[in-house]
C-alpha cells in the first residue's frame, strides 16, 4: 500500500481566469472580478484517477479545503493530519501540512497549486533534510517548475505507478513583473520527483542569477560521495566559490 499525502492550495489559479496573470497579492481583486477557484476541481479529478489505480492507497491530507473536502468528495476516507486555523489559508499552512506528512512517513506528497506552492513544499523538505518525492497537480496560472504532472489525471496515475525518482528544478517568477510583460524566473529549490513520461519538463529559465544556481548545486553536494570533478568556466567558478574553494 502506498502512503500519499495531499495538500491543496485552495485559491491557486484564481487570478489567471480573470486576466490577472497570477493570484499573488491579488485575491480580493480576483474575487471582485468574479473569479472561482480551480484547485478543488483539479484535486478531485486527480484523486478520482488515483482511486482507480490497481495499487491501494492510504491517503493523508490537511483539513477543510486544503485536501479533506476534495478527498471525501472523491470517495476516500483520509487521515487528516491537521487543519488551518483560519478560513483564509496561507503558505504557512502548506508548510505545516508537509511537515506533518513527513512525520507520518508518506511515500509521496501530492500538492495542488502553482510554482509558489511548489516552492513552499520543496523548501520545507529541504529545511527538514528530507527527500520524500513530490508531484504537483497543476492548479496555478504559471508553471515553470519541472515537478508537475501534465494533467490532474496523469498525477493520479503516476502517484502509484512510479518506481524511480530523480532530482528536478523548482522555479518561480516575479508576478508583478510578469503582469508588466517581463518574465524573470529564479531557481528556488531542487526536489525529488517521480520519473515518468507524464511529468512536465522545466520551462527555460529567463532570469535568476548564477549565484542562485551555484548555491543550489553546492547544496546538493554530499560529503559521503567519493569524488567530484569541477570543470572550467565562470558558472562552475561560482560553484567553487560557494563551496569555499580558492
Amino acid at each position: 500500500m502506498r502512503r500519499v499525502g495531499l495538500v491543496v492550495h485552495p485559491i491557486a489559479g484564481t487570478g489567471g481566469r480573470v486576466g490577472l496573470k497570477g493570484t499573488d497579492n491579488k485575491v480580493e481583486e480576483a474575487r471582485h472580478r468574479g473569479a472561482e477557484p480551480r484547485s478543488p476541481d483539479r484535486a478531485r479529478e486527480a484523486l478520482e484517477h488515483l482511486k482507480n489505480q490497481p495499487e491501494s492507497v492510504a491517503l493523508y491530507t490537511y483539513g477543510g479545503a486544503m485536501g479533506e473536502d476534495e478527498s471525501v468528495a472523491a470517495g476516500f476516507s483520509p487521515t487528516v493530519v491537521g487543519a488551518p486555523e483560519r478560513e483564509e489559508t496561507t503558505a504557512a499552512d502548506t508548510r505545516t501540512a508537509v511537515r506533518r506528512f513527513v512525520e507520518e512517513g508518506v511515500d509521496l506528497i501530492l500538492f495542488v497549486g502553482g510554482d509558489g506552492t511548489a516552492v513552499d513544499v520543496a523548501e520545507t523538505l529541504e529545511a527538514l533534510d528530507d527527500e520524500t518525492p513530490i508531484l504537483g497537480i497543476p492548479g496555478g496560472v504559471k508553471v515553470y517548475s519541472s515537478v508537475f504532472a501534465v494533467t490532474p489525471r496523469a498525477a493520479g496515475r503516476i502517484a502509484t505507478a512510479f518506481d524511480r525518482t530523480e532530482v528536478r528544478e523548482v522555479n518561480d517568477i516575479d508576478e508583478d513583473a510578469y503582469r508588466g510583460g517581463e518574465v524573470n524566473t529564479e531557481l528556488k529549490a531542487l526536489a525529488t520527483v517521480p520519473v515518468g513520461d507524464e511529468v512536465q519538463s522545466s520551462k527555460q529559465i529567463g532570469g535568476g542569477t548564477v549565484e542562485s544556481l551555484a548555491a543550489a548545486v553546492a547544496a546538493e553536494i554530499r560529503e559521503d560521495y567519493a569524488t567530484y570533478v569541477l570543470g572550467p568556466g565562470s558558472t562552475v567558478d561560482a560553484v567553487k566559490t560557494e563551496l569555499g574553494i580558492d
